[in-house]
């Protein structure tokens, strides 16, 4: 009787339409948040479009609700801290998550919802296979996704074209296990590290992506964002993949150490004794921390192993309870 109940909830569960979420972050995009909020609701009328106000000194707010978007506060100032915010408060079966700038096209949204219904827990919205390069007028915010982007993918052995695109949809079982560290707009580069660590079924969808309208003026800084996700992604890997990460520490410290001790052992061959004691010993220390780093990345990449099967306990408990409507 047991397995023909759970049979008839799962089938139940598959017939079921499913809940869908379009999740906005927003700071002051007044310019665009409306025809953003009436596109999502025309492309996808039986979705509840929510719109998280990031702290917006304009008419952000009072647009999106007079076009009918659910506005939420989120006094934590910063995109990681809205993201964290939307994941918590919003309960739905399939999350679409995108900027509130226009510069994703709406009916995407679409094939990227049947996607995650299909069984995928991350789409995501592809901007860099086709029109993004030709679209975006800032050429270091371009050279820096191409980097970005060959890092990750050789570090990880992927092969995603978009790391760090603000256009995804996610399933609820990602949303609710994903944990949200970034404060800022290092957010989509954090999520795609975890999504490849976990190895998590993610699929790409190219996006026809277009530039901000005239009149919209972006919150990105060239600089300061790019240091953010440069530390994110050193971050990251260096608790994601602490075995590669120590044991290169250790090979430049090794061979600092023992480029060092060479002359010192060359001089001792030839006449016994030991004039550079000092180098001798700094030689030896860096020797010595080589060593500990190894160690170090062995022990961490235990608790790394451990970390991915914890996470697929969680996915599985939180898909569960999901399917008996818990």
């Amino acid at each position: 009787m047991g397995n023909k109940a759970t049979a008839a909830s799962t089938t139940e569960q598959a017939l079921k339409k499913p809940d869908v979420a379009i999740l906005i972050p927003c700071y002051n995009e007044e310019v665009t948040i409306g025809k953003v909020v009436s596109d999502f609701r025309r492309v996808l009328p039986d979705a509840t479009v929510y719109v998280f106000d990031n702290n917006s000194t304009d008419r952000t707010a009072q647009i999106a609700r007079e076009k009918g978007a659910v506005v939420v506060k989120e006094p934590r100032q910063g995109k990681g801290h809205v993201v964290r915010a939307m994941f918590t408060q919003v309960d739905a079966d399939i999350y679409v998550m995108v900027d509130g700038d226009d510069t994703y096209p709406a009916e995407a949204a679409v094939d990227m919802v049947s996607k995650v219904a299909e069984g995928y827990d991350m789409v995501v919205g592809d901007r860099l296979s086709s029109t993004y390069f030709e679209e975006n007028k800032r050429p270091f915010h371009n050279t820096g996704n191409r980097m970005v982007r060959a890092f990750i993918n050789w570090f990880f052995h992927a092969h995603v074209h978009d790391i760090m695109t603000g256009y995804r949809a996610f399933s609820y079982s990602f949303a609710k296990t994903y944990p949200c560290l970034s404060r800022g707009f290092e957010i989509e580069t954090e999520m795609t590290i975890y999504a490849l660590d976990k190895d998590v079924r993610i699929f790409e969808m190219p996006i026809q992506y277009r530039d901000r309208p005239e009149g919209s003026e972006s919150k990105l800084n060239t600089v300061g964002d790019g240091i953010k996700v440069l530390g994110t992604i050193f971050s990251m890997i260096r608790q994601y993949k602490p075995m590669p990460f120590f044991n290169v520490l250790g090979l430049i410290l090794a061979l600092i150490g023992v480029i060092m001790l060479v002359p010192v052992f060359a001089t001792y061959t030839e006449t016994g004794l030991v004039p550079r004691f000092p180098t001798l010993f700094v030689a030896m220390i860096l020797i010595l921390l080589a060593c500990l780093l190894v160690i170090a990345g062995i022990i961490l990449d235990s608790h790394a192993r451990r970390d991915r099967r914890d996470y697929i306990i969680h996915e599985n408990m939180f898909a569960h309870r999901h399917r008996d409507g818990e």
